[in-house]
């Protein structure tokens, strides 16, 4: 019987006694960790192996944790991205999910609940990828086709629009269940495992998100969105969903 790959994780902090605690907890959980403590560190690491999840300090020296989030996000959508941050700021959180961040942290975090934020996103990624031989069809919706088994969103001109992990998650369950009015909990279960809080602006953020793909804007300025807000409840697909024909 063939051995589950062990993951590998990348550990970039320019603190090296954070990155050291870091590198040995999460060796001692069974995991393989590399690490790096600034940019050049950071791409050097991810051209030498398959990395699966970067835990990415937002202070570095040089090129900050932000930009190389944007940077790694525009190159490879699949590698998750947990932004680690010692400013209890909400415009770098939410800055954070802009680039494409997938989870954060604010620092002094207990490693136990890093922990479970890395298996949740590992898990989810996993799931994804045992699904993607499965024989699910495409969803269409308002001139867009959501590929769910190759997590590939396409615009009626058959150009494909890149989708971070997170907004594919809050978009695949809002065209899984159009018209419906979907809670920001049941949402911010499927992003990242965890329910609601709100002070958490996460769902928001990457609702705004997609409705900048979607329809060329965020949705907040009396133009009609194909994601509709639902003032006190959540989100809903405001358009019909159809499953794409066999080929």
């Amino acid at each position: 019987m063939r051995e589950a790959r062990v993951p590998t994780l990348l550990v970039v902090d320019d603190d090296l006694v954070a990155q050291a605690r870091l590198k040995a907890y999460f060796s001692q959980e069974g995991y393989r960790v590399l690490a790096a403590d600034d940019g050049e560190g950071f791409w050097a690491a991810l051209a030498r192996d398959a990395v699966d999840l970067v835990l990415l300090d937002i202070n570095l020296p040089g090129q900050d944790g932000l930009s190389l989030a944007r940077a790694l996000r525009a190159r490879d959508a699949g590698i998750g991205i947990i932004l680690v941050t010692a400013r209890n700021d909400d415009i770098d959180k939410i800055v954070g999910l802009e680039v494409g961040a997938d989870d954060y942290v604010t620092k002094p975090f207990n490693p136990r609940e890093l922990l479970a934020r890395v298996k949740s996103l590992l898990r989810r990624s996993g799931e994804h990828a045992a699904t993607a031989e499965a024989s699910t069809r495409p969803l269409c919706f308002g001139g867009w086709t959501l590929d769910l088994a190759k997590r590939r969103l396409i615009d009626i001109n058959a150009n494909e629009v890149a989708l971070t992990r997170g907004e594919f998650e809050v978009l695949a369950l809002l065209a899984r269940h159009p018209q419906e009015v979907l809670s920001r909990d049941r949402l911010s279960r499927a992003v990242s495992g965890r329910d609601w809080d709100p002070q958490d602006r996460t769902v928001d953020v990457l609702v705004r998100r997609l409705r900048g793909k979607l329809d060329g804007g965020t949705g907040d300025d009396g133009a009609p969105s194909l994601i509709a807000t639902v003032r006190g409840e959540g989100y809903r697909l405001a358009v019909d969903v159809t499953s794409a024909p066999s080929a």
